[in-house]
């Protein structure tokens, strides 16, 4: 084929090279050189592979199997001394063989997880900008506002899923702004390693909103503008120009677009972005905002309350307790808490309770204790459903005073305040209840509400626990104790797998309720056996596909593409 370009002038008088000329309106820039890829090195390639590569001779001679790269990269783990090392080196790995990469995650899930996402990348968030090394993903920044279509332009591959972030709560360690990047980066290593989406295919997305951090703001190695964050009115703004620009780069069919052309024949060839929010401080606006528009979903209120849910329907079935006479009470009413409680709710209705029964299950409790309709204060709106009006006039402050009160069934911390479940409350909470359900779920493990040891100890080995945070097994009157850990990882990857397989023009929310659901159903019988409430984190790629199912079966066929 010709070429279109306009040739080059030779002369060196031309107007084209004249430094107070402006003739270049007609002229292309060159093409961005495209690196080698990560995988062409691959020391496992066979030599004809390596010849038609043009990389003969620039790796050391030998072709290895996958098991002798394993066991270097292992032992090259086991000398770095502390987890951010660990982080930083996995993470050259993943730049420089991303193939070798997913192939150990893939196969040493258990041990390398807590390594690339949490706790440790808690640590690599607070020190992104000390520790950035190379780009891992797309920033936009408030000061392309006008401008985010032409910025998303510059990602060279296809995408069909991304999590955005502005870094703005980034697990249990407040606003970090642009170093919160490590939460989309890890969140999609973990779509690859326990969902098979392809690593090319994902777009890790941080917003660049500002930020209410004044260290940050002042740190000069702080790689984010230095601008206060942002107001409500503003990222919304922003928010309605980045979704629509996601969905004109990617095109899928947003709903409005679906209600005039449902019946195109064209629409089966167009590759639709899945959007996962992450670490929002305020996630409610957004998912209200957008969920019935764009093929979007908030991990931290939906995958939350999905995991935690498959949790707790298998903890209820053990405790021999019916959904009508469990009482929960909720240390943390933001919106982690709520998005959790809400998901409760909906099983509590599936067991036969109306809606007004099952919201009744609930006492929240937040920085000021009991949520009540006469506290005297502004609930803020999320918390207003739960808020309870038969407190007879009592303002309980106190969390143990609060369980002498309404004497629960479950327990739950989602406040990040580590040592919240003290041994006071974990032993009263062992004498109202044979099984009591205790799960503390704040990240990272030094918010945990509990350690695993503590409520083993104070409820005599009888508690029924999940925590956000890994805890290592324990050995209590001769058996080895297994620990539960509502990790979002065992759902996210399938509602966003199953969301783009089944083509849905939205995530619905019983897309998410499935999840749960079939979650819950993952384990084998040697789990259950075992009383354990969730499958071995080892099987996650098996777990994946049992929810993945359960998501599509799930997506609305009349609204799929």
């Amino acid at each position: 084929m010709a070429s279109a370009a306009v040739a080059t002038p030779t002369n060196s008088t031309s107007s084209a090279f004249h430094p107070h000329a402006n003739i270049h309106a007609h002229h292309t820039l060159p093409a961005r050189p495209t690196p080698i890829s990560s995988g062409d090195f691959d020391t496992s390639h066979p030599i004809e592979v390596r010849k038609y590569l043009r990389t003969y001779g620039l790796t050391p001679p030998s072709v290895e199997g996958f098991e002798a790269q394993t066991q270097r990269c292992l032992a090259l783990l086991e000398l770095k001394k502390t987890p951010i090392e660990k982080y930083q080196y996995l993470t050259s790995l993943r730049a420089t063989n991303v193939d070798l990469f997913y192939r150990l995650l893939a196969g040493n899930i258990k041990e390398i997880t807590p390594l690339i996402y949490t706790p440790t990348v808690g640590e690599a968030c607070q020190r992104w900008s000390e520790i950035y090394t190379q780009p891992e993903g797309l920033y936009l920044s408030f000061s392309d506002k006008g401008k985010l279509a032409s910025v998303i332009q510059n990602w060279p591959r296809n995408v069909e899923i991304t999590v955005i972030t502005d870094g703005s709560r980034i697990l249990g360690l407040g606003d970090l702004g642009i170093n919160g990047m490590g939460i989309p980066v890890g969140k999609l290593a973990l779509y690859t390693a326990c969902a098979g989406i392809r690593p090319d295919a994902t777009l890790p997305l941080m917003l660049d909103l500002g930020t209410g951090n004044k260290a940050l703001r002042e740190d000069p190695l702080y790689l984010g503008s230095r601008r206060e964050k942002v107001t409500p009115d503003e990222e919304r703004e922003f928010l309605d120009e980045l979704m629509a620009a996601l969905t004109e780069r990617w095109p899928g069919c947003v709903q409005s677009y679906i209600i005039l052309c449902s019946q195109c024949s064209k629409l089966s060839d167009l590759d639709s972005i899945v959007i996962q929010y992450e670490d929002f401080k305020n996630p409610f606006p957004s998912l209200e905002r957008y969920r019935d528009t764009y093929t979007m979903f908030n991990d931290d209120i939906q995958g939350t309350g999905a995991v935690i849910l498959a949790g707790f329907i298998n903890a209820v079935k053990t405790s021999g307790i019916p959904a009508k006479d469990q009482r929960a009470v909720f240390l943390g009413a933001g919106s982690a808490g709520v998005g959790v409680a809400k998901q409760i709710v909906q099983f509590f209705i599936n067991e036969g309770l109306t809606e007004d029964q099952a919201r009744r299950c609930f006492w929240l409790v937040d920085s000021k204790g009991l949520v009540t309709n006469d506290r005297g204060d502004k609930l803020a709106e999320h918390k207003v459903y739960f808020s309870r009006d038969d407190n007879n006039g009592k303002q309980l402050t106190n969390l143990l005073d609060i369980v002498n009160d309404v004497k629960p069934t479950i327990l739950m911390g989602l406040s990040t305040i580590g040592g919240a479940f003290d041994a006071q409350i974990l032993t009263r909470m062992a004498e109202l209840n044979d099984h009591p359900i205790i799960f503390p779920l704040s990240n990272p493990s030094s918010k945990s509400e509990c350690t695993f040891e503590e409520a083993v100890k104070h409820t005599n080995g009888r508690a029924l626990f999940a925590s956000g945070s890994p805890f290592p097994s324990l050995e209590f009157e001769g058996k080895t104790l297994t620990p539960g850990q509502g990790n979002n990882m065992y759902v996210f990857p399938g509602i966003g797998l199953g969301a783009i397989l089944s083509k849905a023009v939205n995530v619905t929310q019983d897309m998410i309720y499935a999840s749960a659901e079939a979650l819950s159903t993952a384990l084998n019988e040697q789990e259950v056996a075992a009383g354990w409430l969730y499958p071995d984190i080892r099987r996650i790629r098996e777990v994946s596909v049992v929810v993945t199912r359960g998501v599509i079966r799930a997506a609305p066929s009349a609204r799929r593409r």
